[in-house]
Parts: structure tokens; C-alpha cells; sequence
């Protein structure tokens, strides 16, 4: 990597993930500068559960602006001819709410986007890996969202290009470099995966991934019958990444913005994600960034959802897998209730029926949508007698309604959980 300052930007943005208020809410009280969210239909994550529609546009770039934080919309699937009129209107909407960018991949939405006047990102759908790729797109677009196969000093070797070339973008300012800092990463090239679509007419491209690659399969014998399960390493489904042990050097390559990927992911995951990686990138900047200050955040990035963690792409090591299906995180949570009472002058709520137990000391969380996510540890606990009285308690049983301490704005229907080891 040549020798240059060690920050080449003067500001890095966090840029979260939402698929739900909930999530949003999380990404915005924790320390993102952007969220990205798609809507219904033409956006890579359209069958996931946590899914926002286009009446929620309003909303969402309302707490968004509130918050002091942009929003982005990422419509980045393949437009068929008969999209193309509602990628317009669609299109039209985000300029009327004010969204401060679109992240897309194919061109006709490009050229719409540039015809309202949106702020356009292409998506690293494009697998735009080197700089004259960029240079080519940069009079369409204002950021690139890089190939996910590139490892730093490719980076690198980019930026330093746009630096020596003075190449900017639509807006007429230096061309922007976005790449992803965690989340999940795809067998496919950057993403782009045809197996869904081979075996179930479900394109990946279009947002209908069945996960294919993530699942455990049988071998059968066509003579004899007999099976093997091929479960000692998922063998198209690798680690998710992870950027946060090297993100002094993740800078040093030139990248402006850090994507966190996981719009289908909980908002727990989103709170805790975006909130160490806002304190790694801040202890970069302020020089305080070493490998003690990363062994303090590590667990908390292990402590949720994850298939396992590693470097990606990012310094050209061998990748790992899952190795078995589903959530490696170390902790998990589980519901103990719907919050009947919010006393929030008092800072107390009230769940009735508990579905779980509870006990003084343990980590609870609080999730709403608007509420986003409150992290707490239960301190003095009160329970209902049969007589109509609370007294105070260590521990509640299942079936009993009981009364907490909590800080925070927390509202009626939100959901309590207990957080346990896995």
C-alpha cells in the first residue's frame, strides 16, 4: 500500500442497515450517520420479514431527518420492462420525501434517478473492481459501492487513481468510495446468484433468495439409496465479515463510507453492530485504535447474530465457513412480554403474565417501534400477590406480572426479552 496520510477522509460514515422502525429507531440512537432500507417489491431483501412498504417512506425519512442522521433507498434489483414504470414513480417518491440518495444497479433506474435529480450510489451489485470501471459510471453516480471480492490494497490502488485524477462525481464532488464492513457475505460474485432462480424460480437478483447456499443437503446414492449428509462444512455458505480488528487499515485504504449489511437482521443486531463499530471508527480518528481497545468490543459483535466471523475478502486470506447452519451468536433472547404500563417519569414498566422467568441481574431488552432498542440489566423487580399487592422479588415465574426499573422512552405493546447464553 503506498505511503500516504493515514486517514484519507476527514470524515467516515457509518452507514446501517433497517428493515423495520424498530431496527431504524436502533441505528439512529446508536450512532449511525446514514440507514439504507429498500421497499416492497424491487429491493434485494423483498421476501425478508423485516420489510418496509412505500406508504412508510413518509415516516421513515421523517425520524431519519429528526435524528440528524440521511437516508438512502436501495432499489438495486434487476428491472424487468415491466418494472420500469414503477421504479419511476417509486423513484419519484423518494425526491418528494427528500431521500438523500438511491443505491442502485441497473442503468434505466440510473438514468431516472439522474433525470429527477436524485443523489445516485451504484451498488456493488455492478462489481465495479477497478478505476476505470469507476471512471466510466462516475458522470451517473456520486458513490461506488465496490466489488465485494476486491481486497484492500485493490481499494486502495482505486483511491489513490480518483486522487490523482481529480475524478469526481455527478454532484461535481470527489468521487466517493463505499464498501461493506460486516454482515453477511455471499458465495456469488458480489452478490449476484443465480441457484434460486435454477431451483425454485425465486431470483436472488430480484430479491427472493431461498438461501440456498446456507443449507445442509443429502448425497443419495442412486444405486443403493443410502445417504450422506454433507454437514462438516456448509459448503457454499461462508463466514460473515467482519472489519472491526483491522478498521485502521479498512480507513487507510480510502473509504469513505462503512456499510453494515443486515436489513433482514433484529434490531438487537443492529444497536449492537452499529454501535461498535461507531466507537472503532472514532478511536481510529482520535489515534486511541489498538488491539486491546478491539478485544473490549469483539464479544459484543459475537453476541449476536452471526454464522461465524472473518476477514472477507479484505486482506487476502483463506475465507472461512459456517461449518453448521444458522446463528452463531453467544447470546440469545427470549420474551418474557408485551409492556401493558409505561410509567416513564418513574422510569418503571409493567408486564403482565410473564411467559418466562426473571431474576434480578439479568440483561433484558426492550424493543418498539418507535422505541427502537433499550438495553438494561433487571434491577429491583416487583411482583403481583393474589391479594392485589407488588412486593418486591428476586425472581418471577412464568405466569406472573411483575414491575421494573428501566430508563428510557419505552411505550405500551413494546416487547420485553431476556437476553441468556446460547
Amino acid at each position: 500500500m503506498p505511503d500516504s496520510p493515514k486517514h484519507p477522509f476527514q470524515e467516515t460514515e457509518l452507514l446501517a442497515p433497517a428493515g423495520c422502525f424498530p431496527s431504524l429507531q436502533a441505528a439512529v440512537d446508536h450512532g449511525a450517520d446514514a440507514v439504507y432500507f429498500g421497499l416492497a417489491q424491487l429491493n434485494m431483501r423483498a421476501r425478508a420479514r423485516r420489510s418496509f412498504n412505500v406508504p412508510d417512506l413518509k415516516e421513515i425519512m421523517h425520524r431519519l431527518h429528526e435524528g440528524g442522521v440521511k437516508g438512502y433507498l436501495t432499489l438495486n434489483t434487476l428491472l424487468y420492462e415491466h418494472d420500469l414504470k414503477i421504479c419511476r414513480k417509486m423513484l419519484e417518491t423518494a425526491a418528494e420525501e427528500k431521500v438523500d440518495g438511491v443505491i442502485l444497479s441497473d442503468m434505466a433506474a440510473v438514468q431516472m434517478a439522474n433525470e429527477i435529480g436524485l443523489e445516485v450510489h451504484l451498488s456493488t451489485q455492478l462489481s465495479l473492481s477497478n478505476y476505470e470501471a469507476v471512471q466510466f459510471y462516475a458522470p451517473y453516480c456520486d458513490r461506488v459501492v465496490l466489488a465485494r471480492e476486491l481486497n484492500l490494497k485493490m481499494i486502495r490502488s482505486i483511491y489513490d487513481k480518483i486522487k490523482q485524477e481529480g475524478l469526481v462525481g455527478r454532484d461535481g464532488r470527489e468521487m466517493e468510495i463505499e464498501a461493506f464492513a460486516h454482515g453477511a457475505l455471499c458465495i456469488a460474485v458480489s452478490g449476484r446468484c443465480g441457484m434460486s432462480l435454477f431451483t425454485s424460480n425465486a431470483s436472488a437478483n430480484r430479491g427472493a433468495c431461498e438461501q440456498n447456499c446456507r443449507k445442509e443437503y443429502l448425497v443419495t446414492d442412486a444405486e443403493t439409496g443410502q445417504q450422506l449428509k454433507i454437514d462438516n462444512n456448509f459448503v457454499m455458505s461462508p463466514n460473515d465479515i467482519a472489519t472491526l480488528d483491522f478498521m485502521d487499515k479498512f480507513l487507510e485504504a480510502g473509504i469513505k463510507v462503512l456499510k453494515i449489511e443486515g436489513r433482514g437482521r433484529s434490531p438487537e443486531y443492529v444497536a449492537t453492530v452499529v454501535r461498535s463499530y461507531r466507537k472503532a471508527i472514532d478511536a481510529v480518528h482520535a489515534g486511541t485504535f489498538d488491539k486491546q481497545f478491539v478485544k473490549t468490543l469483539s464479544p459484543q459483535l459475537e453476541s449476536v447474530y452471526n454464522r461465524g466471523l472473518s476477514s472477507g475478502y479484505y486482506l487476502g486470506r483463506e475465507q472461512g465457513w459456517s461449518a453448521d447452519y444458522g446463528n452463531k451468536s453467544k447470546r440469545r433472547k427470549v420474551l418474557v412480554g408485551n409492556v401493558a404500563h409505561a410509567y416513564r417519569k418513574a422510569g418503571v414498566i409493567e408486564v403482565r403474565s410473564s411467559a418466562t422467568t426473571l431474576s434480578v441481574g439479568d440483561d433484558i431488552l426492550v424493543i418498539g417501534e418507535t422505541t427502537g432498542v433499550v438495553e438494561a440489566k433487571v434491577g429491583e423487580m416487583r411482583i403481583l400477590q393474589d391479594d392485589g399487592t407488588m412486593v418486591v422479588a428476586d425472581d418471577c415465574k412464568n405466569g406472573q406480572t411483575l414491575t421494573l426499573g428501566i430508563e428510557g422512552k419505552i411505550r405500551v405493546n413494546d416487547k420485553l426479552y431476556k437476553v441468556v447464553d446460547a
